[in-house]
């Protein structure tokens, strides 16, 4: 069984209730009939769908004619009236912005969680979710990652990688840095099952470079390290040193990771984006995401580039999340 359908398995075994928002999307639809089909989720779609399809099991909600809808109004209207929203811009917004009425579905409990981006961009994924359902208890930094799941790779946990923060988080601090990369490793306990071993990546290994975006990553790295003693985790390094043996003997090896690392933190968003996308592309490796930590319930976001599967693995994902 490959990694996803190990992740599908899991989602199967404690059934979660799952929102997918943009019924405009023909992607969308035809995954939620996947998602139906394979028992992976209860699906909720909102609005009407684009394409006909057999739409048994499948919950569809109108904003327009559904019961819960004033009910919903004056609950956002009472979270946000003190933003200075009014009540008729709350109805405004959940009649026209299906991300904030799947928001409100989830802090009602009446869902689980909503995977939404394929047509939209991540702002207009998260903001309804940051301003609704808020951070996790405990949490100070919202990030996002790609889950990887490279073929015929020797390399991190079977060629599965967690890559940080590919999809959120411009240009991290140090301090920022070292929070995505303790929330990173328990992000890959929780979703891979095996020991997180992180690296925190620069183009420099262990001072072999000097520049400011290199201490960056050192600072990031002893905050990290004493911050979550319980993983394993090292930098600065380059990727080579991070995650191939060898290499790391060389370059650095007194690294505690020995270059085994499956959770990689990049020192900003140009880096994690083009990252993720250049082994995507070169490697033929699955993409999921980017998918969000320290939200206080599992709101992620799709590549607008997604495919079909890619929105069936995302759903899967974060069904195991809301069984955190």
């Amino acid at each position: 069984m490959n990694f996803i359908e190990s992740i599908k398995e899991r989602a199967r075994r404690n059934k979660k209730k799952i929102i997918l928002p943009e019924t405009m999307d023909k992607r969308v639809v035809k995954a939620a009939e996947i998602i139906r089909n394979e028992n992976i989720a209860d699906i909720i779609l909102i609005g009407k769908p684009c394409i006909d399809i057999d739409l048994t099991g499948i919950e569809v909600i109108d904003p327009n004619t559904s019961e819960l809808t004033n009910n919903l109004i004056n609950k956002l209207y009472e979270l946000r009236k003190e933003k200075g929203m009014t009540l008729e811009q709350a109805k405004e917004l959940l009649l026209n912005d299906y991300m904030y009425y799947a928001c409100m579905l989830v802090k009602e409990g009446y869902a689980d969680g909503v995977v939404s981006g394929a047509c939209h961009s991540t702002a207009n994924t998260l903001r309804p979710s940051l301003q609704i359902i808020k951070t996790e208890p405990g949490v100070s930094l919202v990030s996002a990652f790609f889950l990887m799941v490279v073929p015929n790779c020797e390399y991190g946990e079977n060629g599965v990688f967690i890559f940080s923060d590919s999809g959120l988080v411009q240009n991290p601090t140090s301090e920022e840095l070292a929070t995505i990369a303790g929330t990173s490793a328990k992000t890959f306990e929780l979703l891979v099952e095996k020991e997180p071993i992180v690296a925190l990546l620069s183009h420099s290994t262990k001072g072999s470079a000097k520049h400011e975006d290199v201490n960056k990553v050192i600072e990031a790295t002893k905050i990290a390290q004493e911050n979550y003693k319980e993983y394993l985790i090292d930098g600065e390094l380059q990727l080579d040193a991070a995650i191939v043996p060898e290499i790391s003997m060389s370059k650095a090896p007194n690294s505690k990771i020995e270059g085994r690392a499956n959770v990689l933190v990049f020192p900003d968003l140009d880096a994690g984006n083009i990252g993720y996308k250049l082994v995507q592309r070169l490697a033929k490796a699955e993409a999921y995401g980017p998918i969000t930590q320290g939200i206080a319930a599992p709101i992620n976001d799709l590549s607008r580039g997604c495919n079909i599967e890619d929105i069936v693995g995302v759903v899967a994902i974060t069904c195991v999340q809301a069984n955190k």
